[in-house]
């Protein structure tokens, strides 16, 4: 947080966009903090879930289903499932970690919303910027053991901010849009959990693209942008050749499409939340 700060002084942008930049990063900052506050670990409770997370994985799929996958350049023993698997939910946890919260971000914030010089958009993104900042720890976590396992660490994982891209624009982009209507209609948040469910089994995160039957396989790609970015992970951190560049630039066209069009509506319902509040 404080690099970033150091940063933007440095960037073409803006005073009045820096300092709103400042207070996001004040934001986010507080919310992680408010998250472990009091105990113990403090900080190092992400790194704790994230590492308990890929261990029951491995142990679950690995040893006790015995769900064995074979990957050029990764050992064929039980882990490289757990691996394999842990890469393609880190975006999704990021993903539902950040929308489910922003979902609810305004309307748990009323005493902000009714504050006229308070910046509104700001809301939704606080919970999208701490989840992916949690999320970090567990690629760490992920990049720790493929570099014990493998004995090095791929070139292409210095490629992973270009599927933070579509990433982050996705999950503001729907936080805007949920965040707006939950205003309005309460029963978003509860629909909300509902689409989650369905569209994680939509996505192959716990099975490869392989058992996708071919003729749908592309439309899969092609409108479901998580399955891209889930799958650019695996190709970044574990395969260390990228086989998904197409489906990574529509994920990014749709990603900026949904993103502009919940902060359309975002802003088009913004006014009417102090009245509804």
């Amino acid at each position: 947080m404080h690099s970033v700060r150091r940063l933007k002084r440095f960037l073409p942008i803006p005073e009045a966009q820096q300092a709103k930049l400042g207070l996001l990063m004040t934001l986010v900052q507080r919310d992680l903090e408010a998250r472990y506050k009091g105990s113990l670990l403090g900080n190092f409770w992400p790194i704790l879930n994230q590492l308990s997370q890929l261990l029951i994985y491995t142990y679950v799929f690995s040893i006790v289903l015995k769900v064995k996958l074979s990957m050029a350049g990764m050992p064929d023993n039980n882990f490289t499932f757990g691996l394999w698997l842990y890469a393609g939910l880190l975006p999704w946890l990021a993903f539902i970690m950040g929308l489910s919260p922003a979902a609810t971000s305004v309307t748990t914030q009323a005493n902000l919303v009714k504050k006229v010089v308070f910046p509104l958009a700001l809301l939704p993104l606080v919970p999208v910027l701490s989840a992916f900042i949690e999320s970090t720890f567990g690629l760490m976590v992920l990049l720790l053991f493929v570099a014990f396992m493998v004995g090095k660490l791929y070139i292409t994982v210095l490629l992973l901010p270009l599927a933070w891209i579509p990433q982050l624009l996705l999950t503001a982009g729907l936080g805007y849009l949920t965040a707006a209507l939950t205003v309005f209609l309460r029963d978003i948040p509860q629909t909300l959990g509902v689409i989650l469910n369905l569209w994680f089994y939509a996505t192959p995160i716990i099975y490869p693209v392989s058992l996708i039957p071919e003729r749908f396989r592309e439309w899969v790609f092609n409108l479901n942008p998580l399955a891209a970015i889930a799958e650019f992970y695996r190709d970044a951190i574990l395969v260390g050749e990228v086989q998904h560049w197409q489906s990574w630039g529509i994920s990014v066209f749709i990603s900026i499409i949904v993103f502009y069009c919940g902060l359309g509506v975002y802003r088009r319902l913004r006014p009417g939340f102090a009245d509804v509040l």
